[in-house]
């Protein structure tokens, strides 16, 4: 299942991924997938988020 979400300015990438992904350090995989090179937003911005991987490598949708 695929999970969007819509960030509000000034939040960042490390927060989404802190938040959604469990790992600040996992940002660049939201970029990645929407095209987004600065992790600081400046708009409201509809974000695709990524699988979240679990330890034995399987992936899960993103949980808010």
């Amino acid at each position: 299942m695929i999970q969007t979400i819509v960030a509000q300015p000034g939040t960042t990438l490390f927060q989404i991924a802190a938040q959604y992904l469990g790992d600040a350090r996992q940002w660049s995989r939201i970029a990645l997938i929407n095209g987004i090179e600065d992790p600081f937003l400046s708009a409201s911005t509809t974000l695709t988020l990524p699988t979240i991987l679990t330890p034995r490598g399987q992936g899960r949708a993103g949980q808010s």
